[in-house]
Order: C-alpha cells, then structure tokens, then sequence
C-alpha cells in the first residue's frame, strides 16, 4: 500500500507509525476511537445550511453563499475532497459574483470534525486564496484542532482506500 498518496512530505517515521497502523489494522480503531459517529448533514439544503451557519459565526463580513452542494468525486478538480469556486458575471450592467463551495460526497458518512473541517478550508478562501500562514490561522481560528483533524480525515481516506468503512 503505497500511504505517499496522502502523506507526501511527511517524516519517515510518522510514514513508519502509518504504515503500522495499517498492517496491524488497527487504523479503524484510531479513528473509531477518536470519532465515534458519523455526522448526519445528509442533503445538500442541510449542508448549505450548516455551511452558513459557520460562515455567520466566523466570517460575517464575507461574500454571501450562492450554493453548497456535496458533488461526486469526479466532478470535483482532481484530488481534492472540496472546491472553493468564484463567478463574477455582467448581468443588465450590474456585476453579480456566487460564491459557491462543493464538498465530495465521499464525506457524507465522514465524522463531523471531517466534515466541518472540509468546510472551513473552503471558507477561508475567502478571505485568502493561497495556502499561505495566513490562511491557516484563518482555519485554526475557525477550527482549533484543524491540523490534526486534516491529518485525521487523511487516514480516514487511507481507511476508504483499503475498502473498509468507519461505520
């Protein structure tokens, strides 16, 4: 099992620690562990309201949300598990912009501090486009255990990737 796919750039011996969790499938049970159910925002009229609410409560001054949607994998850019898009159209001399954010349905039986991770990357490109330091102060504003949540939704692909489910 080749873990580089979602862990490149990481210390050998954390590669080593992964790696033993898989042969030892014991993966599941880290992460069962530490998320012990799923989330249950299953539609996308659910999703874009919990995206909102989180966009009200750290972003006020943010573009409004046009639509969020969970989208199969495929249609989102490759390798990415969201999408942060900006339209900005002419329409009768006025320039109208959506925002809109696409979150891949592999997250919908994903546990909540996934998902609302997920979320709140894609929310802070708002306010910052590139992956730079502001930006993740941004997220671990929003989510103070950002880092290890993305780690943590890293192995939970892995997981997905050995054909097992976390529920």
């Amino acid at each position: 099992m080749n873990i580089l796919k979602y862990f490149k750039g990481y210390p050998e011996e954390v590669l080593n620690q992964i790696e033993g969790l898989v042969q030892s499938d014991k993966l599941k049970t880290y992460l069962i562990t530490k998320y012990p159910a799923p989330h249950n925002i299953s539609s996308d009229k659910l999703l874009f309201q919990y995206t909102n609410g989180l966009k009200q409560q750290y972003l006020k001054k943010a573009p409004q949300l046009s639509k969020v949607i969970y989208e199969k994998q495929k249609d989102i850019v490759q390798s990415a598990l969201g999408n942060h898009t900006f339209i900005s159209r002419n329409h009768g001399g006025k320039l109208k912009s959506k925002h809109e954010i696409r979150v891949s349905s592999t997250l919908k039986k994903a546990p909540m501090e996934m998902l609302e991770m997920l979320i709140v990357h894609e929310l802070a490109h708002f306010k910052e486009k590139e992956h730079n330091k502001a930006f993740y102060n941004l997220c671990t504003y929003m989510q103070e255990d950002y880092h290890q949540v993305e780690f943590d939704l890293r192995l939970y692909l892995l997981l997905i990737d050995l054909g097992k489910d976390l529920y």
